[in-house]
């Protein structure tokens, strides 16, 4: 073999290697990521958020307490998180909040035993003496898209479970709930299911008093934008999941667009100008899986609120300043 022949030769071989490497760094990354997609992120890191968040009318008693959020456990979905709503439920409790409310999907699908599995995780709140005050949504109904059919009879079960158990669940209606000292009572409203066809905001609302203080409690966030103005300082929801899985170091499509017929990647605080007039809201990234049972990048998300006097001003976005620029304060455990 000629000098010029080997040296190709051994060229070849080198080009071979580097793609043989190549390719096996790729395999290993995409089997990290998959791992820590699978079974680290979602199962071992819980994202505790800090919020401030202004209510309008607030009493004093009130002022300084605090609420937690969790939402979207689709219990029932393979390989779901059974675990980690354990955790965030052990969280809430030792936070000892002012109330606990869960903004839907507790279960996914037609797995037995999903609704018994479902009010187990959620019974230490009430056994705790925690407030606690939930909305369905379109999980609950098994619908996995918009136009699924209802099945009325699984949510009307889970929802019977729930209150059995000391969970209050709420359709369209309100609740109030007294502050550990005083008698002012903040109320929670809740909205039916979006996808179910229930939602009524307007006959929600009408069960208060204009000036009453609220916290408007919801599966998803499109029904936001049926809110009448003025009526509901502080909103509450989920469903979307933040996107579940998103990619690091761009800049995420993560605040809430309810003008959209169809749910969009959101989380967190809703942009200035959604919605009616001096209203706001903030979508939790839920707990659960839809679809896969992965989260990259979207850790599972409890939400705490410090509630605060509104002042008569109400920020667009954001607990803080015109622009609501201050995105919070995460606390990953």
């Amino acid at each position: 073999m000629s000098v010029h022949n080997e040296r190709k030769h051994d060229r070849r071989r080198i080009w071979k290697r580097i793609g043989l490497s190549t390719t096996s760094t790729v395999v290993l990354v995409l089997v990290l990521i998959a791992i820590w997609g699978v079974v680290v992120e979602p199962r071992f890191l819980l994202d505790v958020r800090n919020e401030t968040a202004e209510v309008r009318n607030l009493p004093e008693s009130w002022d300084g307490e605090t609420i937690v959020l969790l939402a979207d456990f689709q219990v029932g979905m393979w390989l779901d998180n059974d675990g980690m709503v354990r955790k965030a439920v052990r969280k809430a409790i030792d936070l000892d909040p002012g109330a606990v409310l869960i903004a839907g999907d507790f279960i996914y699908g037609e797995a037995p035993n999903r609704v018994d599995r479902a009010v187990e995780l959620v019974r230490p709140l009430a056994d705790a003496g925690v407030p606690a005050f939930a909305v369905l949504g379109n999980h609950d109904f098994s619908m996995m898209k918009h136009d699924s059919d209802k099945r009325a009879r699984v949510a009307a079960d889970l929802k019977a479970r729930l209150v059995k158990a000391g969970i209050q669940v709420l359709e369209n209606e309100s609740r109030p709930v007294l502050p550990r000292n005083g008698n002012a009572p903040l109320h929670i409203v809740g909205l039916g299911s979006y996808w179910a066809g229930q939602s009524d905001p307007s006959a929600a609302i009408s069960t208060l008093a204009p000036e009453a203080p609220r916290i408007v409690l919801m599966h998803n966030p499109v029904a936001f934008r049926n809110l009448p103005a003025h009526s509901a300082s502080l909103a509450l929801s989920a469903h979307t999941h933040g996107g579940q899985l998103r990619i690091p170091f761009t800049r995420s499509k993560s605040w809430v667009d309810v003008a959209r017929e169809r749910e969009v990647i959101a989380d967190g605080w809703g942009e200035q100008g959604i919605g009616e007039t001096g209203n706001r809201i903030y979508v939790n990234r839920g707990i659960g899986f839809s679809m896969i049972p992965a989260r990259f990048n979207c850790r599972p998300e409890l939400t705490v609120f410090t509630l605060k006097l509104a002042n008569g001003r109400v920020p667009g976005r954001g607990p803080e300043g015109d622009n609501g620029d201050d995105p919070g304060t995460p606390d990953s455990n």
